[in-house]
């Protein structure tokens, strides 16, 4: 992993496989994103991505939120363990917590989410199956600011896909995942390099 003075941390946060975080450690990898990793935190331990980041020798924390009592113990336990890595950025992968105010505002403009639908339309879950219902003709995905209202935040960058006659919820979700590959790297390195926030 990129590791020098100048370079700019994260700290991803996931829930299951991590894909979008595989994305961004294979773009660090590649020299297509100038970061270091300095953590992967589940709330899960049995989140595959751990496997993953832990063969790429990256930092990992497990705070099982079933081990909390409350949203608020759980957010906060989780802010404490996040900033001893003191990231730039906190990334959102796929991480399947609905966060407290009192967690996204610790993070003022410094917590980003992947949403796959073009913000602010679908909201919240089932995007894909809701776009094709809706006789939407183009789809795709969001990286935004993570503000308290859930999926509200100013947009970073989009990615757009057709959505096709023939077009399941399976199909489309692939074809936005893809994007979703390329978008959260290109986002994360417009972030903490040219920074408009």
């Amino acid at each position: 992993m990129t590791n020098s003075v100048n370079t700019p941390s994260i700290v991803i946060l996931i829930s299951g496989r991590g894909s979008n975080m595989i994305s961004i450690v294979d773009a660090i990898e590649s020299g297509d994103l100038a970061v270091t990793v300095a953590a992967v935190i589940s709330n899960r331990p049995d989140a595959q991505g751990l496997k993953f980041a832990q063969q790429a020798n990256i930092p990992t924390a497990v705070l099982d939120h079933k081990q909390f009592d409350s949203r608020e113990n759980f957010d906060q336990a989780l802010a404490s363990k996040i900033d001893e890595y003191s990231p730039n950025l906190v990334v959102l992968a796929g991480f399947m917590r609905i966060l407290t105010t009192e967690f996204v505002e610790h993070y003022t403009n410094k917590l980003v989410n992947i949403h796959p639908a073009l913000l602010p339309k679908f909201k919240g879950l089932n995007t894909h199956q809701r776009a094709i219902d809706a006789g939407e003709t183009e789809h795709g995905a969001s990286v935004h600011i993570v503000t308290p209202e859930l999926d509200d935040g100013p947009v970073v960058m989009q990615a757009r896909v057709p959505v096709l006659a023939d077009d399941t919820e399976e199909t489309l979700a692939a074809r936005v995942l893809e994007q979703e590959h390329k978008l959260y790297p290109a986002a994360i390195n417009q972030l903490l390099n040219n920074p408009t926030h």
